[in-house]
């Protein structure tokens, strides 16, 4: 019964108001509420405000809704339609009290529409809000689908030199893969590497543009200065790692000698969990947070100050300037603040510098995931370890192949970053 007449009320309320009777000025409804029921957010999101038509007869109704609370701890909500032409508004809007007396005040009836509208704007927030997060998080995720499989035969390459300790040349190491396993060869693991990636950098952008945000909030400034950038990017790195690092290890599993046997990622995740228990998940935690505070602190603080740098010039007031003329005229393209071209290079300047910075730390945490449990050394030992063998450039083997890589992939991820937050409509905090 009760669930039938919230299903008319719903109806009437949210329905347009009908041709009344011309001789009538007015009409009016409403339902009693019981003082200790409440009333649903979630009805309460159905109220419109007001609500106008125009009649066959040329005469202009308006429908109107009120909650109101009285003295006596009942409410009444009423619905309302007048006629407009005749300069007649009128609004029941009145609060019975329990013994059905017409005893609330004028401001009363104000503060219940106060909450009233309170509350609706909470639920439109807050609905609004979580749906932009998602759209924010599914920019970044796209954004690492393409740029990774774009350039999944250059990490190949790097991680050739990086695991194996490949000694061949570049053409030599492109020729005995290609010869060994085809050209799907180039794309072994480029799954496993978007299943990690992609959360990777959905985390990252999302956590950069919420630190910063948070952090200009704080400190009161109008725009983010370099130290606040450079933190944000830093702490994002480190939230990014702390949720992905295990897809990591088993896809530098995966593509070590004999992964192949480990039947693929379901496989590989069994046979490190058996193995060596739950943590092997997380080999090379310590130097992988090491490894990404100052590589996202480079990443982000260097493509924002590169970014606030041109749109502070002339040239870039004068974009900002014709943006806003032309509005919803220009596609999503020209709808891009730095433009395609400077998107991509200022996206590759901050990739390189980011990589170039934190290289060493890259070769280290991928021989620690790749220790087994008798022979373990920690961090420092294993470092001390490779420049033993290899000299101190043994910390930067693959490094050249690497910045191939990342000059691309940068390029392309924040290109493709700024592109879908344009087309999902991501709104700035």
């Amino acid at each position: 019964m009760h669930h039938r007449a919230g299903f008319n009320l719903s109806r009437l309320i949210q329905s347009p108001p009908s041709d009344p009777d011309p001789s009538l000025l007015f009409l009016g409804g409403g339902l009693f509420l019981h003082p200790d029921q409440t009333v649903s957010p979630t009805f309460l999101s159905l109220l419109p405000a007001k609500s106008k038509t125009r009649s066959g007869s040329g005469r202009c109704f308006s429908k109107t809704v009120r909650f109101g609370g009285g003295r006596g701890g009942g409410a009444f909500l009423c619905v309302s339609l007048s006629d407009g032409n005749e300069g007649y508004v009128r609004e029941s809007g009145e609060a019975l009290g329990q013994n059905g007396n017409t005893n609330s005040t004028a401001e009363e009836q104000a503060a219940a529409e106060v909450v009233f509208e309170k509350e609706r704007s909470e639920i439109v927030e807050k609905g609004s809000g979580a749906m932009n997060t998602t759209k924010h998080l599914w920019s970044g995720a796209v954004a690492a689908m393409v740029s990774r499989t774009f350039v999944a035969p250059l990490e190949r390459l790097k991680l050739e030199y990086i695991i194996r300790g490949e000694q061949k040349n570049l053409v030599e190491l492109i020729k005995t893969i290609a010869d060994s396993q085809g050209l799907k060869g180039f794309w072994k693991g480029n799954f496993v590497n978007i299943l990690r990636t992609a959360p990777f950098k959905a985390i990252n952008f999302y956590a950069y543009d919420t630190y910063r945000n948070h952090l200009v909030k704080l400190s009161g400034n109008e725009e983010s200065t370099n130290f606040e950038r450079f933190l944000a990017g830093a702490a994002a790195g480190i939230t990014a790692t702390l949720l992905c690092l295990p897809m990591d290890t088993i896809r530098t599993k995966m593509v070590a000698p004999g992964g192949e046997a480990l039947g693929g990622v379901i496989g590989a995740f069994r046979h490190m969990i058996q193995t060596e228990g739950f943590f092997s998940l997380y080999k090379g935690l310590l130097p992988s947070i090491v490894s990404m505070a100052p590589s996202g602190a480079v990443f982000y603080g260097v493509y924002d100050i590169l970014k606030s740098a041109y749109l502070h010039s002339p040239e870039g007031r004068e974009r900002l300037r014709h943006m806003k003329q032309e509005g919803d005229k220009l596609n999503a393209l020209e709808q891009m603040e730095l433009g395609t071209i400077r998107t991509l290079l200022y996206g590759a300047i901050a990739g390189c510098c980011s990589e170039a910075a934190t290289y060493p730390f890259e070769v280290v945490r991928r021989h620690l995931q790749m220790q087994v449990p008798a022979t373990r050394l920690s961090a420092v030992a294993t470092c001390a370890k490779i420049v033993e063998q290899g000299g101190v450039p043994a910390l930067y083997a693959g490094l050249i192949p690497s910045l191939l890589q990342v000059l691309p992939s940068a390029a392309i991820s924040y290109f493709v970053y700024e592109f879908m937050k344009i087309i999902l409509k991501v709104e700035s905090s």
